[in-house]
């Protein structure tokens, strides 16, 4: 599938897609950031009394089970449910999917009672959502995941969605395809965060690209590419994670001056038959 990712950003400048994150504590300042740094209007409902409204309003939805507790789970499921009726795209984040079965059955609850449009969460959570064996430690995915692109197709398959599967390559899948993202860089790995400031780019992109597939392969591609430019010093020194940190934010805000190349050597189908 060709990907015109300058196109996909200018589209995100020009419309400024409204989008609700329902995300968590630990890093919805950083979501948030992100959200508005690609273009789009971050904002943070996350009261059952006002969920509905907002999201009705917004051009996406964005839901983070990173800190899941009752009162999250019943506003994540009001807001998704909202904007389904909308017909506004929904991203789901199963953060520590595999890990407990709280989260297992909270993330269960969010990809079958919900249309979403693009499931995001790294190797370890995606298996776990197809019922198969996962290594997750906390909210981070351990252990070897050899057929990943596999797996992700069986679990667009199972509900119907667009998976995003993110570790070392990055892995777009729906029911018939799978594509392997080469962008990024190690250093990514040591903020934390990453995993959720993926779920906001896929939801800002998502919120102003139609095809969940096309907003999903232009929302990876795009967000490594930007991890790449700040370990190259292109947006301030880097001296560590703090300093990388910042730099990230910096690359992904200006990334539409400096990703000028086709980015089509990075996408490879791997699986099925191209559209």
């Amino acid at each position: 599938m060709t990907v015109d990712l300058e196109e996909a950003m200018d589209v995100v400048a020009t419309d400024s897609p409204l989008v609700n994150a329902v995300t968590n504590a630990v890093t919805v300042n950083d979501v948030a950031q992100v959200i508005l740094h690609w273009g789009g209007l971050p904002v943070m409902a996350d009261d059952e009394r006002e969920v509905g409204d907002m999201v009705a309003a917004s051009e996406a939805c964005l839901l983070n089970m990173g800190t899941v507790s009752e009162t999250g789970e019943t506003t994540m499921l009001a807001a998704g449910r909202a904007a389904n009726e909308a017909g506004v795209p929904v991203v789901v984040d199963p953060v520590g999917a595999g890990s407990t079965p709280t989260r297992d059955r909270v993330a269960t609850r969010l990809v079958t009672e919900l249309d979403v449009a693009i499931l995001n969460g790294n190797y370890g959570e995606i298996t776990a959502l197809t019922g198969d064996e996962a290594a997750v430690r906390g909210v981070e995915s351990v252990g070897e995941y050899h057929d990943i692109a596999t797996t992700a197709v069986a679990c667009a398959r199972e509900y119907d969605t667009v998976v995003v599967a993110s570790g070392e390559t990055d892995v777009v899948a729906t029911p018939q395809t799978a594509h392997e993202v080469s962008a990024g860089h190690p250093q990514m790995g040591t903020v934390v965060g990453t995993g959720c400031m993926l779920g906001g780019s896929l939801a800002t992109v998502a919120g102003a690209v139609e095809d969940p597939e096309r907003a999903a392969l232009a929302g990876t591609v795009g967000f490594g590419l930007a991890g790449e430019a700040a370990a190259a010093g292109e947006f301030g020194a880097v001296h560590g994670p703090a300093s990388y940190n910042v730099a990230f934010k910096d690359a992904v805000a200006g990334l539409r001056d400096v990703a000028t190349d086709p980015v089509d050597d990075r996408i490879e189908q791997v699986l099925g038959v191209e559209r």
